[in-house]
């Protein structure tokens, strides 16, 4: 990585062009052999980051991981690195539909370099919304799916009442028109990462000041924060709608799927997170971690102890 920036040390940065963008992110080296398998041989593990972060949340975990997969680790369109074209007014760009499309395009990029078909998948937060998403769209792509620390987005939305609302107070404050958020949001990006992340259970300790520096440079960037308000639009409106057809057709996707989340956060404290992800994708199993939101970096050791055993 970058100096000063911790973890990643087993990998290589990337610019793809997919789907109408850039992406932008890190695959493990296939000039790594450590661990089973060595080099392109071992199969291939895509992990999503949540918000407001970038690729960089799995610092703790990636170079584990690369001991035993081909690791693609991406940034979404409108975080990080990546791409932040402009909204459209049904929000179609950000929808969770496009990114779903991003990943597979991504991964079928690496897959024809490194010789891998289907993947696994390990998605926090937004990136598991996107995840959600890609079970539905592009069935047998995904191996085994791990989900960290959601509920589906529509029981979400549904079942919302007022301290859902104070706790989430970001999912109702970013989806307001442009450009009231965006203007707030710009005129101190700081502040809103460190409330954001710092108002959480374990607060910012679990997170190394070159981080949390890089997710803040990276929303102070051009476009950025209107990217990151038209994915939570996008959420409120277009992929409700995409939720919904789903459930009225029926569609369960048949993956394996683990889902963890933290035992002091709000998923734990507002909602049934295993009896819902039960209903949308059957068989699903889980558990509370001893942790916030943010699991890969406030319990690594735990979260890649169930990455290991369920991949």
């Amino acid at each position: 990585m970058a100096e000063g920036l911790p973890g990643f040390t087993r990998f290589e940065q990337f610019a793809v062009e997919v789907n109408g963008i850039t992406v932008t992110g890190r695959i493990s080296r296939t000039d790594d052999t450590g661990g089973p398998g060595g080099g392109s041989s071992k199969p291939a593990l895509l992990l999503l980051h949540g918000h407001p972060e970038t690729h960089l949340m799995w610092h703790r975990v990636a170079d584990a991981l690369a001991e035993h997969f081909t690791v693609v680790a991406p940034d979404l369109r409108g975080y990080g690195g990546s791409s932040k074209p402009a909204g459209e007014a049904d929000h179609s760009t950000y929808s969770k539909r496009e990114m779903a499309r991003d990943a597979v395009l991504l991964m079928e990029h690496f897959g024809s370099e490194r010789g891998f078909g289907s993947f696994a998948l390990c998605a926090h937060d937004r990136g598991a919304r996107v995840g959600h998403r890609l079970l539905a769209d592009f069935p047998g792509v995904v191996s085994k799916a791990m989900f960290l620390d959601i509920a589906p987005t529509l029981d979400m939305y549904a079942a919302t009442d007022r301290a859902f609302a104070e706790a989430y107070f970001h999912w109702f404050f970013l989806i307001q028109p442009a450009p009231l958020p965006e203007a707030l949001i710009e005129a101190d990006p700081r502040a809103y990462v460190e409330n954001i992340i710092g108002s959480r259970y374990a607060g910012l300790g679990p997170f190394p000041a070159p981080v949390l520096d890089a997710y803040v440079a990276a929303l102070s960037s051009p476009g950025a924060v209107h990217a990151m308000c038209e994915d939570y639009r996008a959420a409120a409106t277009i992929d409700l709608e995409h939720d919904r057809a789903d459930r009225d057709a029926g569609l369960t996707p048949a993956v394996p799927l683990r889902v963890l989340w933290g035992a002091h956060g709000v998923i734990e404290s507002q909602f049934d997170p295993l009896a819902l992800w039960g209903k949308a994708v059957p068989g699903a199993t889980g558990r509370a971690v001893d942790a916030g939101h943010y699991l890969p970096e406030e319990a690594p050791e735990e979260v890649l102890a169930e990455m290991l055993a369920f991949f």
